[in-house]
């Protein structure tokens, strides 16, 4: 069967099962997608986010367990990054509207008040009672940064279930190369130009069962008085992150994990972010920089190449 696409959890999705694909098996990928949209959406007023959020110094609210298991998720990268990654950004997210038709620059008034309600230690997560609260009124929980891989995750454990041998999954970017190539190749998987469209890339890199998540500056953006703001929100300043940064791209065994460490590590900057990646076992990164350096961690260095020619990869220092 052909690959399937939909746009769903906000993005264009793609998933190609190849030789074993079977209409039961994208039927129930796709609904599962849609399940997690309905539940962690942060621009829908029918989501458990929205009702988390609508309580916020109210009352912890009854949650399902992907919503438990994500938001506990992302608390665990908000203390692994010190708090450069923080759910709790959503009243800072609203006033950049970023990715909308109504994106602006905030007034340095209205940042202020929306930063006094950032504070991730101020998300309560109770497992056992199965509830979420927000301790402050006017907190806002935005998964973004994290729900689509958990959603990958969920596309490979359907796989799996399928018993699948190979796939390729494309959520927006977020890419799980599920299995290996027939003859046991590696997956070639291209690194986005993020100076470029979506879909130009700067290089290749080959890998087997692994999941690759970039993030940077040319994802959701736009440009006021000739000045480019990207989605990447700095919880201390409220501000796009400003580093000599513009993409890094985590490889990892599990989607959920790169997808929060790709803005955890872009937020926390070169060197702080390489650090954090060479302390994680199975986790890897490609750092590209604002002069079109590109800097590849140790776990990966053999399987990456780059072809873009105005790109150079150079060593730490």
């Amino acid at each position: 069967m052909a690959a399937q696409t939909e746009f769903v959890i906000g993005t264009v999705c793609t998933v190609n099962l190849f030789d074993k694909g079977s209409p039961d098996a994208y039927r129930e990928i796709f609904a599962r997608l849609r399940e997690i949209e309905a539940r962690m959406s942060a621009n829908r007023d029918d989501t458990e986010i929205a009702e988390i959020n609508r309580n916020a110094g109210v009352a912890p609210v009854g949650a399902h367990p992907d919503v438990i298991e994500v938001v506990a998720t992302a608390l665990r990268y908000s203390e692994m990054s010190g708090g450069v990654f923080d759910p709790s950004i959503g009243p800072v997210v609203k006033l950049w509207n970023i990715g909308t038709d109504f994106a602006r620059v905030p007034t340095k008034k209205e940042l202020d008040a929306a930063l006094s309600l950032v504070n991730y230690q101020d998300v309560v997560v109770d497992k056992a009672a199965g509830t979420v609260f927000l301790k402050r009124k006017g907190m806002r929980l935005d998964l973004g940064a994290i729900a689509k891989g958990y959603a990958a995750d969920e596309v490979g454990r359907i796989i799996a279930k399928h018993r699948i041998s190979r796939a390729i999954i494309d959520l927006g970017g977020n890419i799980l190369a599920y299995g290996e190539k027939k003859g046991g190749e590696s997956w070639r998987i291209g690194v986005q130009d993020p100076s470029s469209e979506r879909g130009a890339h700067i290089g290749v890199l080959a890998v087997k069962n692994k999941t690759m998540v970039t993030s940077g500056v040319y994802e959701r953006f736009f440009v006021e008085n000739g000045k480019h703001y990207h989605h990447i929100l700095d919880p201390k300043t409220g501000y796009p992150v400003s580093n000599g940064l513009l993409s890094v791209t985590i490889v990892a065994d599990r989607s959920i994990d790169a997808d929060g460490l790709s803005t955890s590590v872009f937020a926390l900057g070169l060197q702080k972010g390489r650090a954090l990646i060479e302390s994680l076992p199975g986790v890897a990164a490609i750092f590209i920089g604002e002069d079109f350096s590109v800097r590849v961690t140790s776990g990966i260095a053999k399987d990456f190449h780059v072809s873009d020619p105005r790109f150079h990869t150079v060593d730490w220092n």
